[in-house]
């Protein structure tokens, strides 16, 4: 993935278990959602959107949710590859009949 200037993000910054103690630090009485995104360097829209995401999940329900999102991509990729081999083998067979 590249950011504006070119230069590579980092992915996954944040373990499920972390993201969970921000959430709860970010609806801790007291502490506003600006200030948990100051104090861990992100924009506060990525916690409204971890909220989002992850609302009313348990760390263990939000791991495994990462883990099937995972399973998930990882089976896309390989039926897109498999898909371009069917492809490449149907037009290889078309040209030599």
């Amino acid at each position: 993935m590249l950011g504006l200037r070119g230069a590579a993000m980092k992915k996954n910054r944040f373990s499920i278990d972390q993201i969970i103690r921000i959430l709860a630090e970010a609806e801790t009485p007291g502490n506003s959602v600006a200030f948990v995104a100051r104090k861990y360097g992100i924009v506060e829209q990525t916690i409204y959107r971890w909220r989002q995401k992850y609302k009313g999940f348990s760390a263990s329900e939000a791991k495994r949710l990462k883990a099937l999102e995972e399973e998930n991509a990882r089976l896309k990729r390989l039926l897109a590859e498999k898909e371009l081999e069917i492809q490449t083998l149907t037009e290889l067979i078309k040209k030599n009949f």
